[in-house]
């Protein structure tokens, strides 16, 4: 007691005998306060050097297990998760479709862009007015986060406009090109449960060399976002419709090596999925993505997680009719080897740069056709190896269809042998005739990320 250790009324001995109680706990006490609410105020109003403060070394002692915090997104290790980000998105979207692309460059940029076009109504008429280039006008840089930069609407060529509900943008994020999947303000809760959804399908579906690798989602605030790599040259299709014109820049040459080189690619990518038990269902050129360096990465995989999650049959959409196998269009189920019938269709479509499948034959009547054992004629330029691979591909029954290790495994013979000649098309594609001979009709409806 202090009693026996300081004199009466000396209190400055009091105090040093109760030091702890009386000065270090309050200090203590007061200190960790504040400091749990200087981080509480920056966590509310500046979260983003909440994120510089925490130790980038933290991540590697974090246990290796996938993240269920993340309002739907499960975020497995090494998928960057932007959870703090708010992009400041103002610029009115606009997307057409079939056009040919042009090269601009935007500060030290080059992207493959294409003509902005007034969006088709899905219940009228096609329409098909060419204008002149409109440079997407830069968003000004102080609203935007410093995890994106140059946000600028991406016009979508062929098969890169969303649904109603997501919008497109190319931006620049950590020295790379990224298009961002942005969900509109308007979305119901249907939508939004549907976009997060469809995010957590690609996080858990795991990367792949042939796949568009996702980078990350915004998932705590207005606007939710996933984030893809971009791919310079955009869809295939639209890649093999530039190889047509003559003096096109970036250069696009396609040569049969090219093609069984690609080919392979979309296989693994597709051996990869019939792995974890899905089917594609849209196999064709333009649910294809071609990289700057001419590297094919299968896409198109909305269609596969709505099946997956939704037990959603095979579209009926007219326009995937000349893609689908006989099985499908007799309203049976689909396999695995009705994903073969439609990758020896992207074969085809590879060897002719982009002409419509079965052009001659109306939709009605293309079950019957392919019944009469008709097939794919063989297109001009293209060797025996690869057309006997598309002919084995689109057999009538099932079982007479390789399996796609077999596939592969042609595929690596054929591009040893094949030729390096660049392959031309006199004309280019009239996007009318197209659509028609496609079995498009007045669907326009085009899906791919």
């Amino acid at each position: 007691m202090a009693d026996y250790r300081c004199e009466p009324g000396n209190t400055i001995c009091e105090i040093r005998v109760y030091q702890q109680e009386v000065i270090i706990v309050p200090i203590l006490l007061l200190a960790s306060f504040l400091v749990t609410l200087v981080f509480i105020l920056l966590l509310r109003f500046c979260p983003e050097k909440v994120d510089r403060i925490r130790p980038q070394a933290s991540n590697a002692s974090r246990p290796q297990y996938p993240r269920r915090v993340l309002h739907g997104i499960d975020a497995p290790p090494g998928i960057n998760v932007l959870e703090h980000e708010s992009i400041a998105l103002d610029v009115p979207s606009s997307y057409s479709t079939f056009n040919p692309p042009h090269t601009y460059s935007s500060k030290n940029l080059s992207f493959v862009d294409a003509p902005s076009l007034p969006p088709s109504p899905h219940h009228q008429s096609l329409k098909f007015s060419f204008t002149p280039t409109v440079q997407p006008r830069e968003l000004p840089r102080q609203r935007l986060p410093e995890s994106f930069n140059l946000v600028t609407p991406l016009p979508a060529a062929f098969s890169l406009r969303s649904d109603s509900a997501v919008s497109l943008y190319r931006a620049r994020m950590e020295n790379r090109n990224v298009v961002l999947r942005v969900l509109n303000d308007s979305a119901d809760a249907k939508e939004r449960h549907n976009f997060l959804g469809f995010a957590s399908f690609l996080a858990q579906l795991g990367p792949h060399a042939f796949l568009p690798e996702l980078l990350g989602v915004v998932s705590l605030r207005a606007p939710l976002v996933t984030v893809v790599e971009e791919l310079e040259n955009r869809d295939l299709l639209s890649f093999l419709w530039r190889c047509r014109q003559e003096h096109v820049d970036p250069p696009c040459e396609m040569t049969e090596r090219r093609i069984f080189t690609m080919a392979k690619q979309v296989a693994s990518a597709l051996e990869f999925l019939h792995s974890k038990d899905l089917l594609h269902g849209n196999i064709r050129a333009r649910s294809v993505l071609v990289s700057g360096q001419y590297t094919a990465k299968l896409w198109g995989l909305n269609g596969v997680y709505t099946r997956k999650n939704k037990s959603a049959t095979q579209s009926d959409e007219p326009s995937m009719k000349k893609w689908q196998a006989p099985e499908l269009l007799a309203r049976r189920s689909a396999s695995q080897s009705s994903d073969v019938w439609s990758f020896g269709v992207l074969l085809y479509e590879m060897a002719t740069l982009g002409e419509a499948p079965f052009a001659e034959i109306p939709v009605n009547e293309l079950l019957q056709f392919h019944q009469r054992g008709k097939t794919l004629k063989k297109p001009s330029h293209c060797s025996n190896t690869l057309y006997s691979l598309i002919k084995v591909c689109c057999q009538w029954k099932e079982q007479d269809r390789p399996s796609l290790a077999d596939v592969s495994r042609k595929l690596l013979s054929g591009e040893k042998s094949a030729s390096d000649k660049v392959l031309k098309v006199p004309e280019p594609i009239n996007i009318e005739h197209y659509l028609q001979e496609a079995g498009y009709g007045e669907s326009n409806s085009y899906t791919v990320l």
